[in-house]
């Protein structure tokens, strides 16, 4: 009586099993993998956030498919802080940037097409894209000392089904990001094609090397630009994301997007009414998490120097990957170093890398028990 949509059967993994099995006997792991700011020791500025939730206007109820204008006025404050222009009535806002993703599926593909994410990358597309019945092909990220685009085998992938090209920039967790010519070919290839593109841009605040990374502006082809509160404040619980719309066809595009808005009204009235206040805060909490991400990268480099493992290069995000050497497969690597070490990190495989064997670490740790973790992981 279910749709098949999902595998609702998929059995637990085996690393997932091991680690209910390490917590339920009492053991103290170091957990490498936290992504979740609000549970890594991040100081808050607690009055500011509960005054912006405090507001009575909150008690209103005014349904707006868009958002309130108020908070999308914001949303354009904010993107003006970082000298990147954007109109308030080319912002559309959601619950989060899985909604968003939601919302574009069910605007862009029929049951049934296709949209194309890269390689490695994030595991949630699948998901996401199953419960629109719409199929997700990838594209490969090559790896030569930096990360880049295939673009050869991205034109391959694409197929008379293809709707759609996502890119994540910085991307998770590769920390790659577009260069300025990736983004120009890139466009190229998808208005040639009469594709849209959605650029997640979720972690643009990360980049190590200072800017904002986005696509927002005078594209070719029509664009999404995605981002909300989760990364950008730190406020994963607060549940508002929202997406800007850039290149052609905005007007029309916007109407059939307010169709499936209204549908859902998902976004709530207490975070629209604080999210001006929630985001002229959000830079304290932003500076502690990016000076821990790259003070964390540092570290890494430097225990891992002229060591069998390798930091690969990462130009920004949450994450760090770790080339280890090809003597245990991935899964073995994760479980031999929970089960012996009680230390938890995550496989390459779950993020689809294409080779073995790689391992996926969170720059959010708390840095003495991300180092701890790294001396158990060189003595495993």
């Amino acid at each position: 009586m279910f749709s098949d949509r999902l595998r609702w059967d998929a059995a637990t993994n085996p690393l997932a099993v091991l680690v209910e099995k390490k917590r339920h006997a009492g053991a103290e792991i170091l957990d490498l993998t936290i992504s979740n700011p609000t549970r890594a020791g991040f100081e808050y500025p607690r009055d500011e956030i509960l005054a912006a939730l405090s507001d009575p206007r909150a008690l209103l109820y005014d349904a707006q498919p868009r958002g309130l204008l108020s908070a999308r006025e914001a949303v354009t404050e904010w993107y003006a802080r970082r000298s990147i222009a954007v109109d308030a009535s080319r912002i559309l806002l959601t619950a989060s940037t899985s909604e968003a993703y939601a919302y574009l599926f069910k605007l862009l593909a029929n049951p049934g097409d296709e949209v194309l994410t890269p390689r490695p990358s994030y595991p949630l597309f699948e998901h996401l894209a199953a419960l629109e019945s719409v199929e997700i092909r990838q594209y490969p990220l090559r790896y030569d000392g930096t990360w880049h685009v295939d673009f050869d085998a991205l034109d391959r992938a694409i197929t008379s089904r293809t709707r759609a090209i996502v890119v994540v920039n910085p991307n998770n967790p590769t920390g790659s990001l577009l260069s300025a010519e990736e983004m120009d070919r890139l466009d190229a290839l998808a208005a040639a094609r009469n594709l849209a593109i959605i650029s997640d841009e979720v972690f643009a605040d990360y980049a190590f090397r200072g800017g904002h990374p986005t696509l927002i502006g005078d594209r070719r082809t029509l664009t999404f630009s995605l981002n909300g509160l989760s990364k950008s404040a730190g406020l994963p619980q607060m549940k508002l994301g929202w997406m800007v719309v850039s290149g052609p066809s905005c007007d029309d595009t916007f109407n059939r997007l307010e169709w499936i808005a209204d549908t859902y009204l998902s976004v709530s009235a207490p975070v629209q009414v604080a999210a001006p206040r929630l985001l002229a805060c959000a830079s304290a909490v932003q500076s502690r998490i990016l000076e821990r991400a790259k003070s964390n990268l540092a570290a890494l480099q430097t225990a891992l120097a002229n060591s069998a493992f390798q930091v690969l290069h990462t130009e920004g995000g949450w994450s760090a990957v770790i080339q280890v050497p090809r003597t245990r497969t991935e899964e073995q690597w994760t479980l031999d170093l929970l089960r012996e070490q009680n230390v938890l990190v995550q496989p390459g495989f779950f993020y689809d890398f294409e080779a073995e064997a790689y391992l996926v670490v969170s720059l959010l740790t708390e840095p003495s028990q991300l180092l701890e973790g790294i001396r158990r992981l060189q003595i495993l």
